[in-house]
């Protein structure tokens, strides 16, 4: 899927980075999101990590990478890359 396709349909689409990319055409990204605690009035940071399909193994951890929304893959994956946003630093 492209970044245009992506754009057109109505699928969630989060950017993130890449925390793990150990299993075989799967990734684990990061995406970290701030918001205002209601009470407080604090900016808070918080991260979740989704298992994204990368179909031909080309991210390494690092990355930061666009996914999207998609059909249930296995028993933990939902999303699947859409594309390379940045690459990690070569060590």
């Amino acid at each position: 899927m492209t970044t245009a396709e992506a754009k057109k349909s109505n699928k969630k689409v989060l950017t993130g980075s890449v925390v793990s990319d150990k299993m075989d055409k799967t990734i684990v990204v990061r995406v970290e999101r701030s918001f205002r605690h209601p009470l407080y009035k604090k900016v808070v940071k918080t991260s979740k990590k989704y298992y994204a399909h990368d179909e031909k193994n080309e991210v390494k951890a690092g990355d930061v990478v666009r996914i999207i929304e998609a059909r249930r893959l296995s028993h933990l994956k939902r999303w699947q890359l859409v594309e390379i946003v940045q690459q990690g630093k070569k060590q």
